[in-house]
């Protein structure tokens, strides 16, 4: 299967697996919420790429409720719910089906988001798409990224790996859910060290580049285009 098919096949309980999937899901969503530094009153504009249901988006928009968004996501039935989600405010979104290696956007963004998209690309694909990014901002402009992260010895790999697993099965009864869970990582996921995507973002031309916040594999990213 391509990777839209796969993560189209997980639409009906995705948003509930990404829950219980992610490691402290609220602390990382309100850190990511707390790293933008517009005020709350900018009618701000924003690409989120690897879109899928609209989660990160819908973070964003609890904040800044006059932003305007276009979501950007290979998996068109991802993007369908993302588009339920969001009926409300017909105006304020827009959705592309689009394959974002090869990212074409109508205008510059005030702030670029992510969450657990981009591990999927080979490295030098993560290295191109930063400097796109970085290309689509304006100045000043943010780039949030909630993505995992490689651990640097086999040590650190397996203790990743066990914390996932056993919080996981604390909370998903389904072993079948967590084996969909753990043959998409194994087939799709190109993490990559997190020295690795510091130094690829600043190589892109970012600044105030950092990953602020970290829990096991999974961090967040900021880079600045100032």
């Amino acid at each position: 299967m391509t990777i839209d098919q796969v993560f189209n096949a997980a639409i009906e309980y995705y948003d509930d697996w990404m829950r219980k999937a992610l490691p402290n899901y609220a602390e990382i969503f309100r850190t990511a919420q707390e790293l933008i530094p517009f005020d709350t009153a900018k009618s701000l504009e924003v690409l989120d790429l690897g879109a899928g249901t609209g989660l990160f988006s819908k973070h964003v928009l609890e904040k800044y409720p006059d932003a305007h968004f276009l979501l950007y996501d290979l998996a068109d039935k991802m993007l369908e719910v993302a588009r339920e989600r969001f009926r409300g405010h017909p105006k304020q979104f827009e959705f592309i089906v689009g394959d974002y290696r090869a990212l074409q956007v109508p205008h510059d963004y005030d702030l670029v988001i992510s969450s657990l998209s981009i591990h999927h690309l080979a490295h030098g694909e993560k290295q191109d798409l930063f400097r796109k990014i970085f290309s689509a901002l304006r100045q000043p402009g943010v780039f949030i990224n909630i993505d995992q992260i490689r651990g640097e010895t086999d040590y650190l790999r397996k203790l990743y790996w066990d914390h996932w697993l056993n919080q996981v099965r604390r909370q998903e009864p389904s072993e079948k859910k967590i084996q969909e869970s753990i043959d998409r990582r194994t087939a799709y996921d190109r993490d990559a060290a997190l020295d690795d995507q510091l130094r690829w973002l600043g190589d892109a031309g970012f600044s105030n580049v950092d990953c602020v916040y970290k829990n096991y594999f999974v961090g967040v990213f900021l880079a600045m285009r100032e």
